[in-house]
């Protein structure tokens, strides 16, 4: 049973696959029709459509810009200067709503594509932090990398041109539908002889014209693809390298790693010029390609209707109205051509959205899927207890961590985990807080509001100290003088004065100070649970003797559940449990060392502290 457990929730963490061909489309498609289903559907619904009723409007300013043309060159070569001047008029009429249009249509786009980028991060950030999301993202094997940098930067790109794209293309139909017809009209029928005539066949001329543009593009511009994605992957683990060399200044000027750390970022950023190379050879081909269409659709049609309008068959406004028309249909059959850089780096940037959001659901599936059954109690206080019930852990690629581990710890107890390093106590924890599925066996909790998990680096956000010091409460639970008192308590008086100044406070404190931060939010939220891990490893001997003093004092109906491996720990604790490494997980065994083995649970807290120690050490017995 616990293998087929197992066997599961590897299957549940078995990476992402990328996405098939065409599925960046349909999983673009899937976001957009969840935010317009969302809260946010009348603005999607009203910006999208004024979106595609302007771009109506363009293509009917065209359509009269193409007339304008046949009627202001029938003019000139009728040498008729009223007739021209009046469509000099119609010209600054038509160039006045030209121009209104386009600005209007851009702010639609700009809109669109701004408020689906906005529902979309929040989406995506509401998934990220909902429950223990982010936190096994970054256990699962293969899933997506810098998470930040997909949401922040990938999410801007997959909607903006995601909305530009699929407008343009929208316009590039309506222009084809619009000009197929004058095109056909004005070409006239070409001859073929043996009595064969071939209506329309400028038509015809203009999609061979498009249709060889387009596959000698996809020849030369399928590769960006590819490349694109691996630009977006190179310069992103460039920038994760410099953000951890940040986060790491101090350790590598300790050590003097600078010159290694050059080597590394100049190798990681040369992975970024090898991509950006390749990718700028294609964009060079393109070019070629793309400079040399436009010249040639420009001048085709005229060659094309030369022997018309020099036998009189055709007005000179007739083949300038032509030519416009056919520039019109060769470039809306040439927009997968025109746009295929921009396809590119569009599909490279919603690969990694789509990339996150699959391994956000193989997140969700992990959380969803528990081999571990946590159970929550809600009775009384003094009821209350933390039990595990055979309860075996794995790692995520199934390792056994611990096997078979059973032990009940009830209201206002004090127990001492202890380990070899790696054995699992941190682990044990971790599911006991609902953060590790992978295993089986039951854990009854207490309410989550009443615990609190007190880590070995305690996590400060952004902000105010006050801040800091509430969380996760709001900076304006606490009044000022409870703050200032649990800073005092916790040896910080220095901080106080410091309440609303705004810094990056895990650079500016020391590890010690942040965990007796640590300490002196458990003085303010005053939880009847606290579950320690290593908490105390940055402080001496007697910093750690007044925060676990505080269990004596401030929070002694507070049961405490802490890991730890300095010395004098077990002192402030009623007994012990060890994880015993063995050749199938370590187990959890009850240790006779410790307070409740040596009558030193009514040791007094202060000077004679020393003296008592020295009693319980003298009478305990080794952990076996």
């Amino acid at each position: 049973m616990a293998n087929a457990s197992a066997d599961a929730m590897r299957d549940s963490n078995s990476p992402p696959r990328p996405a098939a061909p065409g599925g960046a489309v349909r999983r673009t498609w899937r976001l957009a029709r969840l935010w317009f289903a969302s809260d946010e559907r009348a603005t999607a619904w009203g910006l999208a459509i004024a979106a595609i009723g302007l771009r109506l409007v363009q293509v009917a300013v065209q359509l009269r810009l193409n007339l304008w043309h046949r009627d202001a060159f029938d003019a000139l070569q009728r040498q008729d200067q009223t007739a021209f001047t009046t469509q000099a008029g119609w010209f600054l009429l038509i160039a006045l709503a030209s121009m209104a249009v386009a600005v209007a249509q851009l702010w639609s786009v700009q809109m669109l594509a701004l408020r689906w980028r906005r529902w979309l991060v929040e989406h995506l950030q509401a998934r990220l932090t909902e429950g223990a999301t982010l936190y096994h993202l970054t256990l699962l094997p293969g899933a997506a990398d810098n998470p930040d940098q997909r949401i922040s930067e990938n999410t801007r790109w997959a909607t903006f041109i995601a909305v530009d794209l699929a407008l343009g293309l929208l316009q590039a139909g309506l222009m084809l539908v619009s000009f197929l017809g004058v095109l056909w009209t004005l070409s006239g029928p070409l001859v073929l002889g043996a009595g064969v005539v071939l209506p329309g066949w400028l038509v015809f001329a203009a999609m061979l014209y498009a249709a060889v543009g387009l596959v000698v593009t996809l020849k030369l511009g399928r590769p960006m693809i590819s490349i694109n994605i691996g630009r977006n992957e190179a310069e992103a683990d460039h920038r994760f390298a410099l953000l951890r060399l940040r986060e790491h200044a101090e350790a590598v000027a300790l050590i003097g790693g600078g010159r290694d750390e050059a080597r590394g970022l100049s190798t990681s950023f040369g992975r970024v010029v090898t991509v950006m190379r390749d990718l700028l050879r294609r964009e060079r081909h393109l070019m070629w390609l793309g400079s040399g269409y436009g010249l040639v659709a420009g001048v085709l049609p005229l060659l094309l209707l030369g022997p018309r309008y020099f036998a009189g068959a055709i007005t000179l406004g007739g083949l300038m109205q032509a030519g416009s028309a056919f520039v019109e249909v060769t470039r809306a059959l040439a927009w997968f051509q025109e746009n295929w850089p921009r396809l590119a780096d569009w599909r490279s940037h919603v690969e990694r959205v789509v990339a996150l959001e699959d391994s956000l659901d193989a997140a969700a599936a992990v959380s969803a899927t528990r081999g571990v059954t946590v159970l929550e109690g809600h009775g009384q206080a003094s009821e209350e207890m933390l039990a595990f019930d055979a309860v075996s852990l794995r790692t995520p690629e199934g390792t056994l961590l611990v096997a078979d581990a059973t032990a009940r710890i009830r209201a206002r107890e004090r127990v001492l985990i202890q380990g070899a390093s790696g054995a699992g106590k941190s682990t044990l924890l971790r599911a006991a807080a609902g953060l590790w599925p992978w295993g089986t066996g039951r854990i009854l909790v207490p309410p989550r509001e009443a615990m609190m998990v007190l880590p070995q680096r305690p996590y400060l956000p952004l902000g105010t100290l006050r801040a800091a010091l509430a969380y996760p409460a709001g900076p304006s639970t606490f009044a000022t003088s409870a703050l200032a008192a649990a800073l005092e308590r916790c040896d910080l008086a220095h901080l106080a004065p410091r309440l609303e100044e705004t810094a990056r406070w895990e650079r500016v404190l020391s590890l010690g100070e942040q965990q007796r931060l640590g300490f002196a939010r458990l003085l303010l939220h005053r939880p009847r649970w606290v579950l320690m891990d290593e908490a105390t490893s940055a402080l001496d001997e007697a910093s750690q003797d007044a925060m676990m003093a505080l269990f004596t004092a401030e929070l002694a109906d507070s049961a405490l559940v802490s890991v730890g491996h300095r010395p004098g720990l077990d002192a402030w604790h009623d007994r012990t449990l060890v994880l015993v490494r063995g050749p199938e997980g370590a187990r959890l065994r009850p240790c006779p060392q410790g307070p409740a083995a040596s009558g030193f649970q009514d040791a007094p807290p202060g000077l004679a502290l020393a003296g008592w120690r020295s009693r319980e050490l003298a009478l305990a017995q080794p952990c076996r």
